[in-house]
């Protein structure tokens, strides 16, 4: 990921901030600058997500990308937040405890990191909601 990438998304991945079209009443994440349903219509307004939501499916990844080989075995999820935006993302938690109906809510973890010496990023994952 490029430094100038790393900076330009970093306030969406800390504050899993999105849009809404006041038109149709979707939501949206990451944000969009035109609305897939309403196009030209559309009126998106910046949205803060509350972030939590239930798993709606989910993969155990046992051979990991490049930065990720240590955590393996780790859960991968579509969660859909309780607003209607749905995203992909690494559910903090043991493969054994995942499913299809989890409620999770965002947790802030590291994410990766540039190269052996690089830049270390941070931004929001998803843990069980023990709570719900």
């Amino acid at each position: 990921m490029s430094v100038v990438r790393f900076w330009r998304n970093q306030i969406n991945r800390y504050n899993l901030e999105g849009t809404h079209c006041n038109n149709c009443d979707e939501y949206f994440y990451p944000p969009r600058s035109m609305c897939p349903t309403c196009r030209r219509e559309g009126q998106l307004q910046p949205h803060r997500f509350k972030g939590v939501g239930e798993v709606v499916t989910y993969t155990i990844i046992h051979s990991a990308a490049e930065g990720f080989e240590n955590q393996t075995p780790y859960p991968l999820a579509i969660v859909k937040l309780d607003e209607g935006a749905s995203l992909t993302t690494q559910i903090v938690a043991e493969p054994e405890e995942m499913y299809i109906g989890m409620r999770v809510k965002p947790v802030f973890r590291k994410l990766g990191e540039s190269g052996d010496k690089g830049m270390i990023y941070y931004g929001t994952k998803f843990a069980p909601d023990k709570n719900d």
